[in-house]
């Protein structure tokens, strides 16, 4: 079946390394670690108003993927060492499933300023070597890390604004919901922390199950808009696509959630024909 996919659509989750965070950022104080978080949070606060901590100091939480074939559908969506969901065991196994499938092209929102970099450093951190994916003997344009190599990574948000040229407001839950997707349901990033310490792993990795999916109809969109599918062969496959879910659905609660909050793309060009339809008939 590894030959099979062309497309890894991923979404990863991370949570601050609490030991890390007190020993770099209070190094003269002595405080707990869990305190130092919460602390650092609060710092962030008070400067940015986002008491987001930057990937350095944090780990992997979960990591979900999608596995996609050349003809864009969807065969299978899975989280990484489940149901322990250790950071180095997900980091590798994220690395080593990528050598296995043979490569297939990385596919994030905003997977270049935050996921990659994460599971790059990740990898650092664990020991854990992967020349494929550094490739420096090849051309700079050539390595997969170069931004402008989307045959290794496709970095959606990086698509939607030309590289960084525009800032997307709104990020993927503003472009899963112009598809009528849930986009952000009863979790959010910025709770993620907050969950991993009362131990609800379960939880995270539902929630980045149903980012993946977000991310998936955003690619199935974006290649309607690169045209390399036309929009009947897109709703095709987002039908194809709800009934995989609807029987995933028996057993996978990332799913059932997903489908209580599904939504239909709002068709203007058949709107407007249905009123047209509606005036004529009256």
């Amino acid at each position: 079946m590894a030959h099979d996919i062309r497309y890894f659509v991923f979404d990863v989750e991370s949570v601050a390394d609490p030991d890390l965070v007190a020993k770099l950022r209070y190094p003269h104080e002595e405080i707990e670690p869990e305190e130092a978080v919460e602390r650092y949070r609060h710092e962030l606060i008070e400067k940015y108003d986002s008491d987001f901590i930057p990937y350095t100091y944090q780990v992997p939480a979960a990591i979900a993927i999608a596995k996609v074939t050349e003809s864009y559908r969807l065969v299978d969506l899975v989280v990484l060492d489940e149901p322990h969901f250790r950071p180095h065991v997900m980091t590798e196994l994220f690395w080593r499933g990528w050598e296995a499938y043979k490569r297939p092209t990385l596919v994030t929102f905003n997977g270049r300023a935050f996921d990659i970099p994460l599971l790059e450093l990740a990898a650092f951190r664990y020991g854990i070597s992967i020349p494929g994916w550094f490739q420096i003997n090849a051309r700079a344009m050539d390595q997969p890390r170069n931004r402008y190599n989307t045959q290794y990574h496709l970095d959606l948000c990086e698509l939607l604004t030309n590289f960084g040229s525009t800032r997307f407001s709104g990020g993927l839950n503003l472009a899963a919901h112009l598809l009528g997707k849930p986009g952000k349901m009863e979790i959010a990033g910025h709770m993620v922390q907050d969950l991993y310490r009362e131990g609800r792993l379960a939880e995270i990795n539902d929630y980045c199950r149903c980012d993946v999916l977000d991310t998936y109809f955003i690619f199935l969109r974006s290649r309607v808009l690169v045209g390399q599918l036309t929009l009947e062969e897109e709703h095709q496959i987002v039908e194809e696509t709800k009934a995989w879910l609807a029987e995933k659905a028996k057993t996978d609660r990332a799913a059932r959630m997903y489908l209580e909050h599904w939504g239909d793309w709002r068709n203007p060009w058949q709107e407007a024909s249905d009123v047209k339809q509606a005036a004529e008939s009256t």
